[in-house]
């Protein structure tokens, strides 16, 4: 079994909150980290028709089986508990006494907030970081490749990542977007999810997208918002402060797994990536998403951004601590330039403030001038220790 970061900050919500809510992809190990950390609370899985059926058709009966609680997996397939959970949740003193797992953000949250608000803690369990892939020694390519998912390290040898992302691929558009939207045109959903995934760290325009999928404008809108309710891709905002220099205010489009969206582009071998156009951009997500699960599994805000003028300046990743903005460059080459580093340099004029970091291809931690940190993709912790 896979130790997840995000246990120790489960733990504690549980002990601070009467029910915790574990929301994160399908398959991303949140059933697996809520049984591991809540052995001995009986464990309900509503995905099982016949428990479902139970579970909408009585659910005052359903919940009167759990008097000492339970782990209620899926909850969003039953939105029908909800308002019982509340008044139960009402009458207890004791904290930690349901656990609610979801992979449809959307579904959940609805349901949360209109009964169960203000008793219920979120932690968001993503895929695993790079870290916890345990997997230092294999080539970008590879990682990138093989996404983070944790069928993909649990039992490697049998599991093929092209086959796995596949059926996932397949399995969520034929049911997942059903649960949200009731779209009909699943072939021209299909279309534009693998056109969104050749727009990674691109500015998001959707009448572009709009244009190319044969929808309109409102459509793609609410596409969009399937995607990121299901944790399929999240959209990063840019940072507000302008500096006195008009800055762009249109947000970027990544997903929340490179193997998801490698395998949306149709790339069929890790090597392929070699001279892909897309290399660069897939390396970039990757980063930027660990940084994201990383505040995450330590529950924190996000509070990621990045920056750009329309003069084409930029700094790919902001992190935004409330006092100071922490700037981070992305480069996927193993080598570095003084170009590597012009974004941040220009930032550190711009700002007065010396610093940040460089997240590259290579292997060795570089202390560069003005006191930019050149640090491998795969040692990001040395970064995470400092926030």
């Amino acid at each position: 079994m896979i130790a997840r970061e995000a246990e120790r900050e489960l733990r504690i919500l549980a002990e601070q909150f009467k029910a915790v809510a574990v929301v994160g992809p399908r398959q991303s190990g949140k059933t697996t980290l809520v049984r591991k950390v809540f052995e001995s609370k009986p464990y309900v899985n509503l995905e099982n028709p016949d428990i479902r059926l139970f579970a909408i058709e009585d659910p005052k009966g359903f919940l009167s089986n759990y008097p000492d609680g339970a782990v209620l997996d899926e909850i969003q397939r039953a939105p029908e508990l909800f308002s019982y959970l509340q008044q139960i949740l009402d009458e207890q003193t004791a904290n930690g006494f349901f656990i609610l797992t979801g992979s449809n953000n959307f579904l959940l949250q609805e349901s949360i907030s209109q009964s169960l608000a203000g008793r219920v803690a979120y932690l968001f369990l993503l895929p695993l970081t790079i870290s916890e892939t345990g997997d230092r020694n294999s080539s970008i390519n590879s990682v990138i490749f093989s996404g983070c998912y944790p069928a993909l390290y649990n039992n490697r040898t049998n599991t093929d990542p092209a086959r796995f992302y596949a059926n996932y691929i397949r399995t969520y558009v034929e049911r997942d977007v059903r649960l949200i939207r009731n779209i009909t045109d699943l072939y021209a959903f299909e279309k534009f999810l693998r056109l969104c995934s050749g727009r990674i760290g691109q500015l998001l325009n959707m009448s572009s997208l709009a244009t190319e999928v044969g929808v309109d404008v409102k459509t793609i809108g609410s596409w969009i918002g399937v995607l990121e309710a299901s944790f399929i891709l999240f959209r990063l905002q840019p940072h507000h402060m302008n500096f006195n220099k008009r800055i762009v205010k249109m947000p970027k489009l990544y997903f929340y797994d490179t193997g998801l969206a490698v395998a949306l582009l149709g790339i069929e071998k890790a090597d392929y990536l070699t001279m892909h156009s897309s290399r660069g951009s897939l390396f970039e997500n990757m980063v930027i998403v660990d940084f994201l699960k990383n505040r995450y599994n330590r529950g924190r805000l996000p509070n990621l951004w990045f920056w750009r003028d329309n003069t084409g300046n930029e700094i790919d990743l902001l992190i935004d601590n409330g006092i100071s903005q922490i700037p981070v460059e992305i480069k996927s080459g193993q080598t570095l330039s003084a170009e590597s580093v012009r974004g941040l340099k220009f930032w550190n004029g711009l700002t007065g403030i010396e610093g940040g970091y460089l997240v590259y291809g290579g292997g060795e931690i570089q202390k560069r001038s003005g006191g930019i940190t050149a640090v491998p993709y795969n040692s990001l912790n040395i970064i995470y220790d400092l926030l």
